[in-house]
């Protein structure tokens, strides 16, 4: 099986087990060779409540490797979803094992006050 397919597979069964509510949104990682993107998303009215990436200015302008801005962009979504008065959420690695970079994210977001 190819290696996309494999994962696209992985992704439609974590997504059948989980969504994510007004007061409970899912958020979700996605990850590319560069780049590492978190999104906060309700999935009844299928709208996306907060996003960051570590393409955002103040991110891209930190020094560091992938895994320290990873971190950094967990901190990031979790101080969007404080100001949006978020505490709880459902993590959705999006296919990836939790390790590495997803780690660092939920880690960061864990200690900027989001809990799931």
């Amino acid at each position: 099986m190819e290696k996309t397919t494999k994962k696209q597979k992985i992704r439609f069964r974590i997504r059948k087990k989980i969504s994510g509510e007004t007061q409970k949104p899912r958020l979700s990682v996605f990850r590319s060779n560069s780049d590492i993107y978190a999104q906060l998303i309700d999935d009844n009215n299928g709208k996306t409540l907060a996003a960051a990436s570590s393409r955002d200015k103040d991110i891209a302008a930190q020094k560091g490797n992938k895994t320290e801005k990873s971190k950094l962009v967990g901190g990031a979504i979790a101080r969007k979803a404080g100001e949006l008065g978020l505490k709880n959420c459902v993590f959705d690695r999006g296919g990836n094992l939790y390790h590495g970079r997803i780690k660092a994210l939920a880690d960061g977001a864990r200690e900027g006050g989001l809990q799931f």
